[in-house]
């Protein structure tokens, strides 16, 4: 059995990168915060997602229940997987997890810097301490089938580049989980406004959206005065600069993505 380690601090997108890692490196089976998913099903475990202090939930993730500990391993005997992906927070979480399994102790490293864009793990890192939203990288109805009063959010599609399912990620609400940050929209609004004012091309800010449904993301709207020639896809590119500079010093929050769009645009000769 191979198996690989996908590492990173809590909440930095793991699981929900689990699925498509394990898609493009052919990995059948992954153990995620206590339980064991082999080809896209819960086959053994409980998830440490549902404990009710965050103590529990590490002595759950790292199996060290030996009931829960063996019942893992014997489903790991019966299913064979040719390829292991194993998720933690550290290479010395993913060292207990090995040992208490019984696993092969070579493994080859991969950290969530590595698959992921710093961008991204800022908006999952938001998504986590704002909205203590958790993913558990299997489909709704195999959770619902344990914890049908728990699950709270319904589960989100993961793509191949064929358009095909290869899986799906559920999130839920942990009860140790923290609670929401609300941001007034006029808040938002007053901050793109302002960003947006500093460029004298800019006439009008017509609309601003902030969506917080499942990453931080931003779309702005606005009304446009050049001059003939003018680089616009350079003023656009410098707007979206400033408006994620701008909302990650006043709010703590990286936008996941910036969308502009141009309502109107007038053209000057001067």
């Amino acid at each position: 059995m191979e198996i690989y380690a996908l590492y990173g601090t809590s909440g930095t997108g793991k699981s929900s990168s689990a699925l498509e890692l394990a898609h493009r490196m052919n990995i059948d089976a992954i153990i995620d915060d206590g339980i064991l998913i082999y080809q896209g099903r819960k086959v053994a475990g409980t998830s440490a997602k549902y404990e009710k202090t965050k103590i529990q939930a590490v002595k759950r993730a790292i199996f060290h229940y030996e009931e829960h500990a063996e019942e893992v391993r014997r489903s790991l005997e019966q299913h064979q997987p040719g390829r292991l992906l194993i998720l933690g927070t550290s290479q010395r979480m993913i060292t207990r997890i090995v040992e208490a399994l019984h696993l092969p102790a070579s493994i080859e490293y991969i950290p969530i810097e590595s698959i992921k864009p710093p961008q991204e793990i800022e908006a999952a890192r938001y998504v986590r301490e704002t909205m203590g939203r958790h993913v558990i990288p299997i489909p709704r109805v195999e959770v619902e089938k344990d914890f049908l009063q728990r699950l709270i959010s319904s589960a989100t599609q993961i793509f191949s580049s064929k358009k095909e399912v290869i899986g799906e990620s559920t999130v839920v609400h942990p009860p140790f989980s923290g609670g929401r940050i609300v941001i007034h929209p006029q808040v938002l609004r007053k901050i793109a406004q302002a960003t947006c004012s500093r460029y004298e091309e800019v006439s009008q800010v017509v609309k601003v959206l902030f969506s917080f449904e499942d990453l931080p993301r931003l779309q702005i709207t606005l009304a446009l005065k050049l001059p003939y020639l003018t680089d616009i896809t350079k003023l656009v590119r410098d707007i979206q600069e400033d408006l994620h500079k701008e909302a990650s010093f006043c709010l703590n929050i990286a936008p996941a993505s910036i969308d502009i769009q141009v309502a109107s645009l007038e053209l000057s000769h001067s």
